[in-house]
């Protein structure tokens, strides 16, 4: 490592990292509990009430620690890219 270089510090990839992970395990708690996790999520974004997501394996609890507008960026982000 060279001192003299300056690093560059990414919250952005860190927080798509952070988004995934949660995203992805509500999404199997949502799965392993019979729900339909897209209409669940959605549920959940549209009228930020977050029993709409199970509390089962603390889904419920991870999901809130995500502002509803940043989980709509990550997942516009996403969209866009598998358009190109």
């Amino acid at each position: 490592m060279d001192l003299n270089e300056t690093m560059k510090f990414n919250v952005n990839n860190d927080k798509e990292k952070e988004v995934r992970e949660i995203m992805s395990n509500v999404y199997g708690a949502l799965q392993e509990k019979g729900y339909d996790p897209i209409s669940q999520i959605i549920g959940y974004i549209l009228s930020g009430d977050p029993t709409y997501i199970t509390s089962y394996n603390g889904a419920r609890s991870m999901i809130v620690r995500i502002e509803r507008d940043e989980l709509l960026e990550e997942f516009v982000k996403n969209y866009i890219k598998t358009l190109d």
